[in-house]
C-alpha cells in the first residue's frame, strides 16, 4: 500500500511459492518466475523481509527477481514467457556438469500465450529432460486472458471425466518406479497411453511431458502432495495449478486488473489518489475512439494489455474490430500487417519495452512491404518503478533507421490527438511514441497544425509570460527536445528564466522524416542549442540533429550539446530520481546549457 507494485498477481501466488520453498531446496534448487511480477513471497521467504519495506523504492529491491539481489535469483526477468527456455537450459548446463539439482520453471496461463513458451515446450519434450513446469492458470495476463489457449485449459480444468480418468490412473498405479529400470519404463509408458487414449487433446502429453492436474493452488496439502512427487520424475513434467489473482484482499480479488500493478493506495479500502490531468494514455484512449467512429477502417490491436494501454473502452465500443492478442507481440504485429493487405488501418498499441520483441516483424513484415500499420508505444522513456527490463529507451535507436517509417513524438494532449489522426491518414507505417506521464498544461502553440518532418517552436514569451516585461528582448538559447522530455526542458527553462536567461523550446514532434533546411533555419537564431532526449544517445535523434548542425553551421554547432540517456540499464525510482542519478534533472540541464553559452 504505501510504495505500489503488482499486488493481484502476487496475492494469487503466496500459498504455491510457499510450496514450492518447503518441497524444494532453492538456491540449489532453481525456482523460476516466469514475468517474475509474482516473486514478492519468494523474496520475502529469501531472505530480503527486512528489504522489503524499500521495494521499487530508488535504491530499495526491486519489484522483479534480480540476480544482483539474491543467488535465490537466478534470472533477472520482467518479460513473459521466458522461463521454460530459461530454465530448460539452466538444467542441461548442470547435467553436463554432473549436477542433478532440480529446476522449475513458474510460467502463467497468460503468458503461455507466448509463442517463446511454445518453443521451449517443443524443445524439452524434445530432449526428455527432468524439466518441472508449473503452470500457473488464473485466467488472467494483466486483462482477462482470452483465446482459444486460455478456453482449452478451462476445459481441462473442469472436466469431469477427465478428473475420474485421473483417479483410476493414479489408483492403478500409485507409485512411480524408477523409469530407468524396464519394469519402470514400460509402467510409465502404460500410464501415459491410458491417459492418451482418453485425452489425446492433452497439448502436454502430446509435446512429451506428464501431466498433473489441475491443482487446487491454495491448498498447500494438494500443493505439496503432488510438488513432492514430482520431484523424483525423471522426465518433463506440467503441473497445472488453478489460483485466483488478489487472493485473500477484496479490492483486488474484485478487480484484478485494476490491481495487477497500482500505485500507492489505503489499504483498509483499495481506494487510491486520482489526478485531474488527463495522462497520454487517456488522451490516445478518447482520440482512437472518436478516429474510429469517422472511420470504419480503424481497428485496435494489443497483446494482453488492454486496460493498460487504454484500449479497454475501444473495446466495449467497437467489440468487432477489437483484438487482443495474448502476449503475442510479435504476431500482433504480422497480423496487423495482414489486416492492412486487406485494407484495415490497424492500431497497434504496445508498450515501448515490449515492442523490442517484434523489431523484425516491424521491419519484415511492416515497412519492407510499406503495409499501413499505426504502431503506438505507451510508456516510451523513462518508466520510474518496474526499472531496467520496462524503461523505453531504446525505440528511438532501434527504429529510427528502419526505411519507410514516419516516427512521431508529441508533446502534448492536443499534439498526440492530432499525430493519430495524421497517422490514420497516411499510407505507410507510422509509429507514435508518448511518455507515462500527464500531459503537460495546455498552452496555445500546443494546437499548431502538424507539418510533417518539422516540430513546434515555443517561445519564451508563451512559456512564461511575466518575460515580455523585461527590457532584453530575444532568447539566446534553444532547447530541442523529443515530446516525451517536453516537461523537464520546460523546468530546465525555467531554471534560467529565473536567472534572467531566456531560453526558447523546438518540440520535435517529428523524429523520422526531418525537414531538415527548417530545423536549420529554426537554429540559426540563436547563440547556444541543447538536444534533449528521452532515450539513450547511441543511435538517437540528438546525435543525427547535431550531426546536420555540424555539417551545416560548424561555428553554431561548437555551441551545441546533448543530454540523453547513458548506455545503460537504469533502476528502479522514481521518474525525478532516474533523470537525477543520469544528469538529466531540469537543474543539470539548465546548468549544461548554461556552460555551452559561456555564462556563469
Amino acid at each position: 500500500g504505501k510504495n505500489g507494485g503488482h499486488l493481484a498477481s502476487n496475492l494469487g501466488v503466496v500459498e504455491l511459492t510457499i510450496a514450492l520453498h518447503r518441497c524444494f531446496d532453492s538456491p540449489h534448487d532453481a525456482i523460476i518466475f516466469d514475468v517474475s511480477h509474482q516473486c514478492y513471497a519468494h523474496k520475502i521467504l529469501t531472505g530480503r523481509y527486512e528489504e522489503f519495506s524499500t521495494l521499487r523504492t530508488h535504491g530499495g529491491i526491486s519489484g522483479f527477481t534480480r540476480r544482483s539481489e539474491s543467488e535465490h535469483d537466478y534470472f533477472n526477468n520482467g518479460h513473459a514467457s521466458t522461463s521454460i527456455s530459461q530454465g530448460l537450459g539452466l538444467l542441461l548446463a548442470w547435467q553436463l556438469a554432473g549436477r542433478n539439482d532440480k529446476v522449475v520453471s513458474v510460467i502463467g496461463d497468460g503468458a503461455l500465450t507466448g509463442g517463446l513458451a511454445f518453443e521451449a515446450l517443443s524443445h524439452a519434450g524434445q530432449l526428455n529432460k527432468n524439466l518441472i513446469v508449473i503452470l500457473n492458470d488464473n485466467q488472467m495476463s494483466i486483462s482477462r486472458n482470452t483465446g482459444a489457449l486460455s478456453r482449452y485449459l478451462s476445459s481441462l480444468s473442469m472436466s469431469k471425466f477427465y478428473q475420474r480418468l485421473k483417479t483410476i490412473v493414479e489408483r492403478t498405479f500409485p507409485d512411480r518406479p524408477d523409469a530407468s529400470t524396464k519394469f519402470g519404463h514400460a509402467i510409465a509408458k502404460i500410464k501415459r497411453g491410458i491417459k492418451g487414449m482418453f485425452l489425446s487433446n492433452n497439448i502436454f502429453t502430446d509435446l512429451g511431458f506428464d501431466y498433473v492436474g489441475p491443482l487446487d493452488g491454495h491448498s498447500f496439502y494438494s500443493l505439496e502432495k503432488v510438488l513432492k512427487k514430482v520431484r523424483n520424475v525423471n522426465h518433463p513434467v506440467v503441473v497445472h495449478v488453478r489460483t485466483k489473482k488478489g487472493k485473500g484482499y477484496s479490492p483486488a480479488e474484485n478487480d484484478p486488473a485494476l490491481f495487477h500493478g497500482i500505485g500507492p493506495f489505503q489499504i483498509s479500502d483499495g481506494k487510491f489518489e486520482k489526478f485531474d490531468a488527463l495522462s497520454f494514455t487517456e488522451v490516445f484512449s478518447n482520440a482512437i475512439k472518436s478516429a474510429a467512429a469517422e472511420n470504419q477502417k480503424i481497428c485496435g490491436i494489443t497483446a494482453a494489455m488492454a486496460r493498460g494501454t487504454g484500449l479497454d473502452s475501444f473495446s466495449r465500443k467497437f467489440p468487432e474490430r477489437f483484438f487482443d492478442v495474448g502476449i503475442a507481440e510479435e504476431h500482433a504485429l504480422t497480423f496487423a500487417s495482414g489486416l492492412a493487405a486487406g485494407g484495415m488501418i490497424p492500431v497497434v498499441c504496445i508498450y515501448s519495452t515490449f515492442i523490442q520483441r517484434s523489431i523484425d516483424q516491424i521491419i519484415h513484415d511492416v515497412a519492407l512491404p510499406c503495409f499501413h500499420v499505426v504502431i503506438v508505444l505507451d510508456r516510451s522513456g523513462i518508466v520510474a518503478g518496474d526499472g531496467s527490463t520496462h524503461q523505453g529507451i531504446f525505440d528511438i535507436s532501434l527504429l529510427r533507421p528502419v526505411p519507410n517509417l514516419t516516427i512521431m513524438c508529441p508533446e502534448s494532449a492536443a499534439s498526440l490527438e492530432a499525430s493519430l489522426r495524421f497517422a490514420c491518414s497516411l499510407d505507410s507505417p507510422v509509429v507514435i511514441r508518448y511518455p507515462k506521464l500527464s500531459c503537460p498544461a495546455d498552452i496555445p502553440s500546443f494546437s499548431s497544425p502538424l507539418e510533417k518532418g518539422r516540430g513546434l517552436l515555443v517561445p519564451s514569451s508563451e512559456l512564461f509570460p511575466s518575460l515580455t516585461e523585461r527590457k532584453n528582448e530575444g532568447s539566446e538559447l534553444l532547447f530541442v527536445c523529443t515530446g516525451g522530455v517536453f516537461a523537464e526542458t520546460r523546468e530546465a527553462a525555467a531554471v534560467l528564466a529565473a536567472e534572467n536567461v531566456r531560453s526558447d523550446i523546438y518540440s520535435l514532434r517529428f523524429i523520422k522524416p526531418l525537414d531538415e533546411e527548417y530545423f536549420l533555419s529554426v537554429c540559426s537564431k540563436y547563440k547556444a542549442v541543447v538536444f534533449v532526449e528521452d532515450g539513450v544517445r547511441t543511435g538517437g535523434i540528438s546525435e543525427e540533429l547535431y550531426r546536420i548542425l555540424l555539417e551545416n553551421n560548424p561555428s553554431l554547432a561548437r555551441k551545441a550539446g546533448i543530454k540523453a540517456f547513458p548506455d545503460k540499464f537504469l533502476a528502479h525510482g522514481k521518474r525525478s530520481e532516474i533523470f537525477e542519478d543520469n544528469s538529466m534533472s531540469p537543474r543539470d540541464i539548465a546548468l549544461f546549457a548554461l556552460e555551452l553559452a559561456g555564462k556563469k
